[in-house]
């Protein structure tokens, strides 16, 4: 058993422990899925010792044990530079979850506790998995506890957009599920390292069709996660709907399961079609990118422009990675965890808004600046990093995105700049509407400063907004490592007969 091991299981742990907690004991509950939240995490930071002292080429912690003999279905583990970020995103950000859903759930707690631990346990699943079946089984472990997130604490259309929610992410697992099983009955594997090197050395051999079907089975499942336009519809409404905590790991976390699915296995298995696809998956993540910010820009709903403008934020992710160049794609990844940090501080803040005021509509505001100056200081520097200022972390990703897809063509990058100008607008407007102007008597009665319980909730992410943005050398060099192994995979002879051609 490994430390990966330990961080992995350590959540199913306290979720089963958070179910014998008395049910009438509400305060109890927040504590165990407070104290578990913290432990997962304090063990987590155990895992980038190797990659801060050691810098290891390959994977680590890696654990490989017979799970079903016949198909031959492994617990097969293992952690490298792209999924290590990717898992302390996910420990850090469960503890900040409780800590924002302390007063805001009250009913139901127990239960609503026990599955924001469960989904821990899915989402770290999802990112260390090496087995395609395993991969597969944590992807819908993860899909279940937040069916039921929305479903129950979610607002008045619950039901309708975790229903939605569902319908989406299911139908594009199914996809995955298939072309899943076509490798293996190609391979006689779901080990996702066998299956590689047989596609590297020429043992295993698609043609081009089938290539293309395979790479659109798994591009589908993960393009609705990302969730990539005109895939896009299902994201707005669950997150309107959901619960404060429920939309921070929404952002934060599971829609980097799409982005972190392409570059994990989009990319490196299926390399001529990735490639061949590129400019067709590029438009539409140019396309996503402006579409999303205008769309941020005309919303009443806070809730609504913070989700379009994910929509936006991730199609940059997208069209870094398939710049296929080491800058775009290390500018994905650092996006990745920008995002995950930015988008999920904003949704927190819009929850503290709506917690005070009880309501999401950004006409019910304005002024509060004077009531609560220390959330409008935190509120403005999550907004100038969530539209690049240099300094924060959000730039440094925008730009290795768009000097990396400058390399791949020119023309991608000139469009994908205008998203860049056009989030300074939605976010700046938004910022002054609710927090310039003269406050309201309904305003001031209901406005009060942050709390010890909300700063100690927002406090690490603006760390990170800085740490991200001034010291990224604490992240890039394993991120950097992995990128290039995965470029290198993408150039297989066939590959490169048909860039020749």
């Amino acid at each position: 058993m490994t430390l990966l091991d330990a961080v992995l299981f350590l959540p199913l742990v306290g979720f089963f422990v958070l179910l014998f907690v008395p049910k009438d004991s509400p305060e109890a509950s927040r504590k165990t899925a407070l104290v578990i939240g913290l432990i997962v995490f304090l063990v987590s930071l155990g895992l980038i010792g190797p990659y801060w002292f050691a810098s290891p080429a390959g994977y680590t912690f890696s654990t490989d044990v017979s799970w079903i003999s016949y198909p031959p279905i492994h617990y097969h583990v293992m952690l490298d530079g792209l999924s290590l970020w990717l898992v302390l995103l996910t420990t850090l950000l469960t503890p900040i979850a409780v800590l924002v859903s302390w007063k805001s759930v009250d009913h139901r707690v127990k239960e609503f506790f026990a599955f924001l631990i469960l989904l821990e346990f899915g989402l770290i699943g999802v990112f260390v998995s090496v087995d395609l079946f395993l991969f597969y089984v944590f992807w819908e472990i993860s899909l279940v506890p937040m069916y039921f997130l929305i479903g129950i604490w979610g607002h008045e259309r619950r039901i309708y957009a975790t229903v939605k929610f569902f319908l989406y992410t299911f139908a594009g697992s199914v996809l995955m599920l298939g072309a899943i099983i076509y490798l293996y009955n190609q391979s006689g594997t779901f080990d996702y390292l066998d299956i590689l090197s047989q596609i590297q050395t020429g043992l295993l051999v698609f043609d081009t069709r089938v290539e293309m079907l395979l790479f659109l089975a798994f591009f589908v499942a993960f393009a609705i996660k990302v969730p990539l336009f005109p895939l896009h519809t299902w994201l707005p409404d669950a997150h309107v709907e959901a619960p404060t905590a429920g939309s921070v790991m929404l952002a934060s976390v599971m829609l980097k399961m799409g982005t972190y699915g392409l570059v994990r296995f989009c990319l490196p298995l299926y390399p001529h079609a990735a490639r061949s696809s590129a400019p067709w998956i590029a438009g539409l993540a140019i396309i996503g990118i402006i579409y999303g910010a205008l769309v941020a820009m005309v919303q009443p709903n806070m809730k609504k422009l913070v989700a379009y403008s994910s929509v936006s934020h991730l199609g940059f992710v997208v069209l870094g990675i398939f710049s296929f160049t080491q800058q775009g794609l290390d500018g994905a990844v650092y996006q990745m965890l920008n995002h995950g940090v930015s988008t999920g501080a904003l949704f927190m803040l819009v929850g503290y808004l709506y917690e005070r005021r009880h309501s999401l509509e950004i006409a019910a505001y304005g002024g509060v600046a004077t009531p609560a100056p220390n959330l409008a200081i935190v509120f403005l520097i999550t907004t100038l990093a969530s539209i690049g200022l240099p300094m924060l972390n959000n730039f440094i990703g925008e730009y290795l995105v768009l000097q990396g897809t400058a390399q791949a063509n020119f023309m991608w990058t000139t469009f994908a700049a205008i998203g860049v100008i056009l989030s300074a607008c939605y976010m700046l407007w938004l910022y002054q509407r609710t927090f310039y102007g003269k406050a309201s008597e309904s305003v001031t009665h209901h406005m009060f400063d942050l709390t010890g319980r909300e700063w100690a909730a927002i406090l690490p992410l603006l760390i990170l907004m800085f740490w991200m943005g001034i010291f990224t050398q604490s992240f890039m060099p394993s991120i950097s490592t992995q990128n290039a192994r995965i470029l290198e995979q993408t150039k297989t002879p066939a590959t490169e007969v048909s860039r020749a051609r």
